[in-house]
């Protein structure tokens, strides 16, 4: 199960039926669950634990120090869930002592070709980044988010669950549950419509979030438009949702149809 080639630390510990290919290198504090596949030429490093049934391509990197110039080579972490692609060239960074020392990935994920999660992101489950995605340092992914190719995410951002990011997008203001935004600079363009069907969610309750986002976004003053809400919309849960991400604390901007 794994290649005579391949560098294992003496105190790594490797759950059974676990693969390793050639010239893999896995260090001394890496843990990695059963049933998980690393092809050849990938190097795992740092504090790293990796749950079950993950598949690693060649030639990627999980666990190496985070690009943080603040970084001194104290202990942080990186936790991968469930469940896992990880396909090549694809970085993964540990978290730093600034951010709160640790990087975490849900269950059910697909990072595509290239794509990199820096230090202290929180990704859930049921994330997809297309190929050559970045998520810049303490971004925020809820599950069941797409993030097309070639788009990159600003540190700090946060991406609601079930939101989905055109190709090409420079995403720099938080988006919220539901919604799909794409351009130049994210500009919030509707609901994902075709996320909320695929999920199974009764029409009756997409109605309703979508009646309640022209609502909300009828225009640039999101407070004002939110405490004049009705309780038919406040008492919905979908609603709610989308309510409580825009009012939490936050580091960047709601992106909106009005974002430039």
């Amino acid at each position: 199960m794994i290649h005579e080639t391949a560098i294992i630390g003496l105190k790594a510990k490797i759950s059974k039926n676990v693969k390793i290919g050639p010239y893999s290198i896995i260090g001394p504090n890496v843990e990695i669950g059963e049933n998980t596949e690393i092809h050849s030429h990938v190097n795992i490093s740092g504090y790293t634990k990796i749950g079950k049934n993950n598949k690693f391509y060649p030639f990627a990197s999980i666990g190496n120090d985070p690009q943080d110039l603040k970084f001194g080579g104290e202990k942080t972490n990186l936790e991968i869930g469930d469940n896992n692609k990880i396909r090549e060239y694809v970085t993964i960074n540990p978290g730093t002592k600034g951010g709160g020392g640790l990087t975490k990935i849900g269950n059910n994920c697909l990072f595509m070709v290239s794509s990199h999660i820096a230090h202290d992101c929180f990704v859930g489950n049921n994330v997809i980044l297309a190929n050559n995605v970045p998520l810049g340092g303490h971004a925020h992914v809820d599950d069941n988010a797409i993030i097309g190719g070639n788009s990159a995410v600003q540190q700090f951002t946060r991406i609601g669950k079930s939101a989905m990011i055109g190709g090409m997008c420079g995403v720099v203001r938080d988006v919220i549950p539901y919604g799909i935004a794409h351009g130049n600079r994210s500009i919030l363009q509707g609901l994902n419509l075709i996320g909320l069907r695929r999920k199974n969610i009764p029409n009756k309750e997409i109605i309703i979030l979508t009646d309640a986002y022209k609502e909300i976004f009828k225009n640039e003053n999101l407070t004002q438009n939110l405490s004049n809400l009705s309780d038919e919309f406040k008492y919905n849960e979908l609603v709610a949702e989308v309510i409580e991400f825009i009012e939490k604390d936050k580091k960047r901007p709601i992106c909106t149809p009005f974002s430039k």
